[in-house]
């Protein structure tokens, strides 16, 4: 795993293949197109806590204190947010969802849907699992909202202002880890804002998601898209990836990745109200790229494949076959790179690209359009 500090935020490559249960996240089509390929040269791997195969026996694990806050018990808490917290199965494997509303709108990872238009859910308390439909997906953001059937006794999550979350806040990740309902465990923020990029797989482009929330409270497969909750009982956040594998010889531990609640109320409530998002809140260049590789076999920049017509690349200059090789000094020898770069920006950004057109190397001025919500 590698870290470089950017602007405002620190961005986090992730450099694992997408682990089973659902479709990949897409960077945006509009902006970047991901090669399965990286510049990281650490055996740090970071995977999503995807869906994982069904098990029989279902349990609850009891959530232990510790972080700053002194309780002994969280059961209190535990009461209140479970009930809230859904196991969803696909053809595919298991996930988790929360629910948002008396609807039975139910928000959770779009790589826990993954190519799915059905699902069965299993509320607690219901041993009977219930039929769901796809509302919408936005995997740019890694994101999805179905709709159960029967939304009777359902009980929707609170949820909180993930913009007031900070490092050191005690938190529990509730989910369904290995198919075990109701699962819960605990740690603390380790950190707000970061940008994380999840690579590419077979069949699978990858996605950045801006603002992750860190925390060190272990995040299992089974856990995507279940809830990060405050031991007021407030989700502010989603969890969808977790970090796994070793950097110099230490293995890698604590590190897991949510995505902030504001975001995924705001983008959930585009979905169920237009069945799309209408606004994306991220920046784009308004061109497709790739990762270009040299000869020996290494990436050597962000290579521009299409350039949208009257979008912001267009109006800089740029062309299909111009190497992007850094953004603001910031070097990009791959496209996850210059996704995690456009991931700590905003619409309206003027940024200075490093630019290699017909052999020579340039700065070229952009001003950064939207991403398309669709």
């Amino acid at each position: 795993m590698r870290m470089t500090q950017r602007a405002r935020r620190s961005a986090i490559a992730l450099v694992a293949a997408v682990a089973i249960g659902g479709s990949g996240v897409a960077v945006g089509a509009a902006t970047a197109a991901p090669a399965a390929t990286t510049a990281s040269a650490t055996t740090a791997t970071t995977v999503p806590a995807t869906t994982v195969p069904a098990t029989t026996a279902p349990a609850t694990t009891a959530p232990a204190a510790v972080g700053s806050d002194a309780r002994a018990s969280y059961a209190d808490v535990v009461r209140q947010v479970l009930p809230s917290v859904v196991l969803i199965s696909t053809t595919e494997g298991l996930g988790s969802g929360v629910v948002l509303d008396h609807s039975g709108d139910i928000v959770t990872n779009a790589h826990v849907a993954g190519d799915a238009s059905t699902f069965k859910v299993q509320v607690p308390g219901d041993p009977t699992p219930r039929s769901a439909s796809l509302v919408g997906v936005y995997p740019p953001d890694d994101l999805a909202v179905i709709r159960v059937s029967d939304p009777s006794g359902l009980q929707p999550a609170r949820f909180g202002d993930s913009a007031k979350a900070q490092a050191g806040d005690v938190v529990l990740a509730v989910g369904n880890p290995l198919g075990l309902s109701g699962s819960v465990t605990s740690g603390i923020i380790s950190a707000t804002g970061r940008v994380v990029t999840e690579p590419a797989s077979a069949g699978r482009p990858g996605a950045t998601l801006p603002d992750a929330i860190q925390t060190s409270a272990p995040i299992n497969p089974g856990n995507s898209g279940g809830a990060l909750v405050t031991t007021a009982g407030d989700v502010i956040g989603i969890p969808t990836l977790t970090a796994a594998g070793s950097q110099g010889g230490a293995q890698v531990q604590g590190i897991g990745f949510a995505i902030p609640s504001n975001l995924a109320r705001d983008i959930a409530g585009q979905i169920i109200t237009a069945g799309t998002v209408t606004n994306s809140h991220r920046a784009a260049i308004g061109a497709q790229v790739g990762t270009v590789t040299g000869q020996d076999g290494m990436p050597a920049g962000t290579g521009i494949v299409t350039v949208t017509s009257g979008g912001p690349a267009d109006h800089a200059g740029l062309r299909p076959g111009d190497i992007i090789r850094a953004v603001g000094g910031t070097p990009t020898p791959d496209a996850q790179a210059l996704a995690g770069a456009l991931a700590a920006a905003h619409p309206g950004d003027r940024i200075t690209l490093s630019v290699v057109h017909e052999a020579q190397e340039r700065n070229v001025q952009v001003t950064l359009g939207e991403l398309p919500g669709n």
